[in-house]
């Protein structure tokens, strides 16, 4: 048996658009690459000196699945073992631990910045041995929803805000779906692996489209159900079914972050 190196070369990565000074995840993560377009460069880089910043060439920003495809082709090519890539608005990832005698039974236990890059070489190699090249975690903040006998899924969606490619990554982001290019990406790693990473007992937290900026700068409601109805009309009405439901929506996000609910006709957990 091949032995396994000692250390992952890991890269973070974050795609910003046209939010210069409103970049959460360097706070959190100061090592994270920021992804930016040619003409913001100067911009962000006064805001955020200390932060390595990478311009785009023109055409590839205001897109965020092809600048994701960018990204990860050109983190591929350097010979990384995992790409990470989140969003600019993420602040920790974190679990609900049970403890007895705090107010609601469990604390918030956080991934500290120190502790982040363990934690992605760790979950990496649980997903290199069962054949995933595409990991991430809970979508779900809900400590209520999370079943303590399922730790992990292999066929659950892996959203936007934290996706982990690894090495051998054959799958590439529809730039035809900016909006939804997540759960397409779930969806097309599942298609040719089989298999998929999602680490249950942990989530992220970000403030997504709440935010000006990034996706926010050209997602609306008319724009988000034209996504949904693309998505069904790749994959078929059985796989993707849209949540009319305004359940777990927000007030600031005034219904136009519509969210497709998906049946994945494959074995696994």
């Amino acid at each position: 048996m091949e032995k396994r190196k000692k250390e992952m070369k890991i890269s973070v990565n974050a795609p910003s658009y046209k939010r210069a000074n409103e970049v959460l995840t360097l706070a959190y993560l100061p090592f994270c690459k920021v992804w930016v377009d040619e003409g913001e460069e100067d911009e962000y880089k006064e805001h955020y000196p200390d932060a390595e910043i990478i311009s785009c060439p023109k055409g590839i920003q205001g897109n965020v699945a092809r600048v994701r495809n960018y990204i990860l082709r050109q983190e591929m090519a350097a010979g990384y073992d995992v790409v990470c890539i989140v969003d600019d608005d993420l602040y920790r990832l974190e679990r609900y631990v049970k403890q007895e005698g705090s107010q609601f039974g469990y604390i918030k236990e956080k991934i500290e910045t120190d502790d982040f890059l363990m934690f992605i070489e760790k979950y990496s190699i649980i997903a290199e041995d069962i054949g995933a090249k595409f990991w991430g975690v809970n979508i779900n903040t809900d400590p209520m929803a999370y079943r303590h006998a399922s730790p992990f899924s292999t066929v659950s969606p892996v959203l936007g805000p934290f996706q982990c490619f690894m090495k051998g990554n054959r799958c590439f982001y529809d730039e035809a779906l900016p909006l939804k290019e997540d759960y397409d990406m779930t969806l097309q790693q599942l298609n040719l692996e089989r298999v998929i990473l999602r680490v249950n007992a942990y989530h992220y937290v970000c403030k997504q489209s709440v935010n000006e900026g990034g996706c926010a700068s050209y997602r609306n409601r008319g724009r988000e159900k034209q996504q949904i109805e693309a998505l069904r009309q790749k994959w078929g009405s059985d796989i993707v079914k849209m949540d009319t439901t305004n359940k777990g929506r927000s007030k600031k996000k005034k219904l136009e972050d519509y969210n497709p609910i998906i049946h994945i006709p494959i074995k696994g957990i």
